[in-house]
């Protein structure tokens, strides 16, 4: 793998995007949904992250974050395996996802061609890490995190759509808490 997307500075202001296996749609259930929203919560208030910026789409997350104790790739390692062992668990016992076949059939197949992954893999192995070392790369990224659910069609405004920090940028009641840019 090349190094255009890897993490260089471990203390740096990161854009990333956490890709679903086989991009499939797993939050577009409320229940994995907020499995991310709770570990983003535990991250800030126990590992030092930072968050400052985020998405929650169907089948990917969008996020800008820093590590406070400059161990920014050890935070994303244990803010993957975690909610990947949490959604993958709440998959096989809700009794009430009518996926559950499909997704387990597509999480186990690429779990098979992955060393590190013993049966099923959630996340693709990439986090898409891009530094922001400017002040117009920060903007137009959070623009971008922000404008993600509109460009998909689900709501008109960004501050509309409930698993986006861009409540929080309008000072509505948000889901959970960040860090502001």
């Amino acid at each position: 793998m090349g190094s255009a997307y890897q993490i260089q500075d471990q203390g740096g202001l990161y854009f990333f995007m956490f890709q679903v296996v086989g991009w499939a749609d797993i939050f577009s259930r409320q229940t994995y949904r907020d499995i991310i929203l709770e570990s983003f919560s535990f991250c800030r208030s126990e590992k030092g992250m930072e968050l400052f910026s985020y998405v929650i789409m169907t089948n990917h997350v969008h996020c800008i974050l820093r590590s406070k104790h400059e161990k920014l790739s050890e935070l994303i390692r244990d803010f993957k395996r975690y909610t990947s062992r949490h959604v993958l668990k709440e998959v096989s016992i809700n009794t009430e996802e009518s996926r559950k076949e499909w997704l387990e059939i597509i999480f186990s197949y690429h779990a098979k061609y992955n060393r590190r992954v013993q049966e099923k893999q959630l996340w693709t192995h990439d986090n898409h890490a891009v530094e922001l070392s400017s002040n117009e790369m920060i903007d137009s990224r959070v623009d971008y995190i922000h404008n993600n659910p509109v460009k998909a069609g689900w709501v008109e405004k960004p501050e509309d759509y409930l698993y986006s920090s861009a409540r929080n940028y309008a000072e509505m009641n948000a889901l959970i808490d960040i860090d502001f840019i």
